[in-house]
């Protein structure tokens, strides 16, 4: 299928497979979706379902091995990532598509200054001299909110707060204006009110730069306020994928109504309503069923889920479904 013309980035049956001591484990097994010029496109699931992976496959920044890009592609502007030199992909890295990485407190080089840490990434791709690149350094952080800008920039990563870093990361990763932001899990171990301001900063920079946005998080208060779209993971796989309108609204997949179902509503919270839990854990990559692989903890399960793979099937209005369930009711 061709994508739309607006599409900036289109993965394709994309498999990102580990070679682990237990065998293969396959960490994003067949993934497609695509993201548009200037929307947010929300990635969502349960830990080891294979967001991060599916990310960080998007720059090749994984170890091969243990790693290794079995099948698909990924176009960025039609041109396909999974076949490029690391040349060609350190003139795209940072410059055209920039990462927020999950981990604020280690992905700052401690040694180094946060100044210094900006302007490299602007000397690199922009080709300008040191002192434009502070003069922008500056200016970046004071977009992100962090005060006295001049300061902070000759300070080091240990002297900031964990919310303060969070922001250095966002101020790095726009530095270059990139066209697509792909944010892994942002308001990570952030308080309830950094992480407000840590969203409205992201969606600021968006609107003044018509940035795409990959959010990957396992958060659904922070989907249902930033995205446009919604991909839910599972095991490997996409399993949903709608509008987040939708998703919220009229979710199809079981997993996904479990994702839903566990977020806490205030309203309900007593000793006669218990959280909601998804029974069960994630299957290991390395032995999934033959079946559908939410199969053990799916309360609707028939038998026809334990034999078959369901494919990822349109179900209505660009809503897309990965059960036999759904798709027999249809």
């Amino acid at each position: 299928m061709v994508p739309p013309k607006d599409t900036l980035l289109s993965i394709k049956n994309l498999r990102t497979y580990f070679n682990v001591k237990e065998g293969l484990a396959k960490a994003v097994d067949g993934v497609s979706y695509n993201i548009n010029n200037g929307e947010t496109l929300g990635l969502v699931g349960e830990s080891g379902c294979g967001k991060t992976v599916s990310a960080l496959s998007i720059l090749k920044l994984l170890d091969i091995p243990p790693a290794e890009f079995h099948s698909g592609q990924i176009l960025f502007k039609d041109q396909d990532l999974l076949q490029m030199t690391e040349q060609e992909l350190n003139s795209i890295r940072g410059r055209l598509i920039s990462m927020i990485f999950q981990e604020p407190m280690t992905s700052l080089n401690p040694v180094l200054s946060i100044g210094f840490q900006i302007d490299e990434v602007m000397i690199n791709h922009l080709s300008i001299n040191a002192k434009e690149a502070r003069d922008r350094t500056i200016e970046l952080l004071n977009m992100v909110g962090i005060p006295l800008p001049q300061k902070r920039a000759k300070e080091y990563p240990h002297q900031l707060s964990g919310g303060m870093r969070q922001r250095i990361m966002i101020a790095l990763a726009v530095a270059c204006d990139p066209e697509l932001l792909i944010a892994d899990e942002p308001t990570t171990a952030l308080d309830v009110t950094i992480q407000a301001q840590i969203l409205d900063i992201m969606l600021s920079l968006q609107e003044t730069f018509n940035t795409s946005i990959l959010l990957i998080t396992h958060d659904l208060g922070v989907i249902a306020e930033t995205a446009d779209r919604v991909a839910v993971m599972y095991a490997g796989k996409i399993v949903e994928e709608a509008d987040v309108k939708t998703i919220f609204q009229n979710p199809l997949h079981p997993y996904t109504r479990g994702l839903l179902n566990s977020v806490p509503k205030i309203n309900k919270i007593d000793s006669a309503n218990r959280l909601h839990e998804i029974p069960g854990m994630v299957p290991n990559l390395c032995y999934l069923p033959e079946g559908c692989s939410f199969f053990n903890r799916c309360p609707v399960r028939k038998k026809i889920c334990q034999s078959g793979k369901p494919k990822l099937l349109n179900i209505e209005n660009n809503h897309n479904v990965r059960c036999w369930i759904v798709q027999d009711s249809v």
